[in-house]
C-alpha cells in the first residue's frame, strides 16, 4: 500500500473506515437486540413473579359460572381472585363498611349495648319514602329507641336501609360527610376499585370488585362484635319486632356470616365467612360473589357461594330452603 497513488490511498482508507464502522453497527445493534431480549425475559419473569402466588392453586372450575368472586383462605396473605373482576354495584353488601365504620368510631365489647339512637319524625318520612320505592326498610317510630348494637342488627340482618341512614346521620352529622369517610376508609384499606355514594348500596353508583370486598370483609370480621351480630339467625327490635337475617346458609357447611345483597343493577351478592373443619384443623374462608343472575337473586348468590366453598373443601353442598318463602325477587337492598 506504501507503493500506491496518494488518491488510491485516501480511497482505500475511506473504505475501509466505512467497512468498520459497518461492521460496529452491526455488532452494536446484535448486542442491543440481544439486550432488549435479556430485558424483555427477566420483564416477563418479573411480572410472573408479581402475580398472587395462590391465583394458580385455584382451578377455573370453582369460580362461579356468572358475575365475579374472590375469597381468603385463612393463613394466607394473598386473596385470590376469579375472572372478570371490575367495579359493579354491590347492592347491600355496602353495609358492611357502614358498619365497620360505626363500630370504628364507635367500639362496642362483647356484651355492651352502646348508647342510644333516638329516631326522629324525620327518620319515620325517610323510611316511608324508602318505603315507596320498594326498598329494604324496617318499620320505626318517632322517639323509639335503639341501641347501637340494635342499630346494626337492624342494619345487618334484614338489611335495613333506612337504619343506613340513620347510622350515618348519628356517626358522622351528615350522610355526606359519612359516605366520605367510607371512601376515605376504603382507601386506607387498598380498596382501588371501590366507591361509594350511599350507606345502604341503594344506589348504584356504589361500585366495587370482588377482591377489594374480600379486603374489607377480612378486616372488620376481625370485630368481635360485628361478628357476633352477622352470625345472628335473628334479632328483636322495639318496634318491628322479631327480624330475620337474609343469610339463611348461616349454621349450615360452616357458614358464620356476613352479608347478602341484591337488586336488578347488582344482581345477587354475597360477601360471607366460612370455618371449614378438616382432619381436625381449623380453616377459615372469607369470600365475595357480586353480579349473580337468578329469578331470586339472593338465592343465587347464596346457591354460587355454597357450591364454591364446597368444590374448595369438598364438603357436601347445602342447598338453602328458608329463603323460598320470600317474594322472588325481593326488595331492593
Amino acid at each position: 500500500m506504501g507503493g500506491m497513488p496518494y488518491t488510491q490511498r485516501t480511497r482505500y482508507r475511506r473504505m475501509r473506515k466505512a467497512r468498520v464502522a459497518g461492521l460496529l453497527v452491526g455488532i452494536a445493534a446484535i448486542t442491543a437486540l440481544g439486550c432488549q431480549m435479556l430485558a424483555s425475559s427477566s420483564s416477563s419473569a418479573t411480572s410472573r413473579s408479581a402475580q398472587p402466588s395462590g391465583l394458580a392453586k385455584v382451578p377455573g372450575a370453582v369460580w362461579p359460572a356468572f358475575g365475579q368472586a374472590a375469597i381468603l383462605r385463612g393463613g394466607r396473605s394473598q386473596i385470590q381472585a376469579g375472572p372478570n373482576q371490575h367495579s359493579a354495584p354491590i347492592a347491600s353488601v355496602a353495609k358492611v363498611m357502614t358498619a365497620y365504620l360505626v363500630l370504628r368510631d364507635h367500639p362496642l365489647q362483647p356484651g355492651e349495648d352502646g348508647p342510644t339512637i333516638t329516631l326522629t319524625d324525620e327518620d319515620v318520612a325517610d323510611t316511608d319514602r324508602r318505603r315507596e320505592h320498594e326498598e329494604s326498610v324496617v318499620s320505626i317510630a318517632a322517639g323509639e329507641q335503639l341501641s347501637e348494637r340494635q342499630a346494626l342488627q337492624a342494619l345487618l340482618l334484614p338489611s335495613a336501609n333506612n337504619i343506613a341512614a340513620v347510622l350515618a346521620q348519628w356517626d358522622a352529622g351528615s350522610q355526606e360527610r359519612f359516605v366520605a369517610r367510607m371512601n376515605a376508609a376504603a382507601r386506607s384499606l387498598g380498596m382501588i376499585h371501590t366507591r361509594y355514594t350511599d350507606p345502604s348500596g341503594y344506589d348504584d353508583a356504589t361500585v366495587s370488585t370482588a377482591v377489594d370486598q374480600v379486603r374489607l370483609v377480612d378486616r372488620a370480621m376481625r370485630l368481635p362484635v360485628l361478628a357476633a351480630i352477622v352470625a345472628l339467625p335473628s334479632a328483636t327490635l322495639p318496634v318491628v319486632g322479631t327480624v330475620q337475617n337474609t343469610n339463611t346458609l348461616l349454621g349450615h357447611d360452616g357458614f358464620v356470616g356476613v352479608k347478602t345483597g341484591s337488586d336488578s343493577a347488582a344482581g345477587g351478592c354475597f360477601a360471607f365467612r366460612v370455618v371449614h373443619w378438616h382432619g381436625g384443623k381449623r380453616m377459615t374462608i372469607t369470600g365475595v360473589v357480586l353480579g349473580q343472575p337468578g329469578h331470586d337473586r339472593i338465592d343465587a348468590a347464596l346457591e354460587a357461594a355454597d357450591a364454591m366453598v364446597a368444590r374448595l373443601t369438598g364438603a357436601r353442598r347445602y342447598v338453602p330452603l328458608a329463603h323460598l318463602s320470600r317474594s322472588p325477587s325481593g326488595p331492593a337492598s
